[in-house]
């Protein structure tokens, strides 16, 4: 059976970067250098399928018209750049009528709206399957340039900007990008790593971590639980979904124990981050330790594709 990561391997073998692409398959958005050394174009690309990643209903057109947008502007924060010009491809069920379309792209363009980002054209299909949308963004970089997922060094303190697990109970269809949050942080330390969590961060840790022949230490008592996670259920079990259910699109980034310090003493205004371990010079060892000093692997256990 091949997995999504084994099928991403295989493209990126296939269609090495080259000439103006800097960065290629395999990271949360390419990375396209002009003649000019200043201008650096960030491009991503998120397809949404009925069924997989939403549910209509409960989920309303517009919902998904506003996730399909934020999905990629996520990707955007995860190199810490800045959003601008969308191209949006729809595969509209001719069951659901014209009313869907128009709510659907009313999502869109309320959160265009939010983040300054120009709707500029695309492609609409009508068939008789479920709704499929492909969302395009372009986007610059800023500050220092794009950030990676690769740069992690060991000893590298690893931080989250907000509380994980239990998404699918709606939050999945009504989170902030942070678009904001990158930025600021981009201003503020060197980030070495970033990576947005929609995987789980079980899974999208290991997309740090791995290419570069390091591992982890996740401290299991400071990983942040979010309270769409039930509280009543044993705190192994709020563990779990806070390190697997994915679709929480907060920001995972490695800094110096320095730089993790002072984003810890002194943020900057609105950002919040967690400190939650280290990264390790062990290759490929991601472990989790607990509060009496336990360690065991840490699966990768977040969602991924599969043929």
């Amino acid at each position: 059976m091949l997995n999504e990561s084994g099928f991403i391997e295989r493209l990126r073998s296939r269609f090495a970067a080259q000439g103006r692409v800097e960065v290629g398959i395999g990271d949360d958005a390419a990375v396209l250098r002009s003649s000019s050394v200043d201008h650096v174009t960030l491009v991503t690309v998120d397809l949404i399928a009925e069924g997989t990643h939403f549910t209509l209903p409960p989920a309303t057109p517009r919902q998904v018209g506003r996730k399909a947008l934020a999905v990629n502007l996520s990707d955007i924060a995860a190199m810490a750049g800045r959003p601008e010009t969308a191209f949006v491809a729809v595969a509209l069920p001719r069951r659901r009528g014209a009313d869907c379309a128009l709510e659907l792209f009313e999502g869109i363009a309320e959160l265009a709206a939010e983040f300054d980002v120009v709707v500029a054209g695309g492609d609409t299909n009508i068939w008789d399957g479920p709704l499929v949308i492909s969302l395009t963004l372009l986007g610059t970089a800023t500050g220092r340039g794009p950030v990676l997922r690769r740069g992690a060094r060991p000893g590298d303190w690893l931080l989250v900007t907000g509380p994980l697990g239990g998404s699918l109970s709606g939050r999945h269809l009504a989170f902030t990008p942070r678009i904001h949050a990158a930025q600021q942080l981009h201003q503020t330390v060197e980030l070495h790593a970033l990576i947005d969590l929609s995987d789980g961060l079980s899974r999208d840790l290991t997309h740090i971590t791995t290419e570069q022949g390091l591992g982890a230490i996740v401290e299991a008592e400071h990983v942040p639980i979010h309270p769409d996670v039930p509280v009543d259920l044993p705190f192994e079990t709020r563990l779990r979904h806070a390190l697997d259910d994915g679709e929480d699109f907060e920001l995972l980034l490695a800094v110096s124990p320095e730089d993790g310090q002072r984003l810890q003493d002194a943020p900057p205004l609105g950002v919040t981050v967690v400190h939650i371990g280290e990264v390790t010079a062990a290759p490929g060892q991601c472990l989790l330790r607990s509060a009496d000093g336990r360690e065991e692997p840490l699966t990768a256990s977040g969602y991924e594709h599969r043929f």
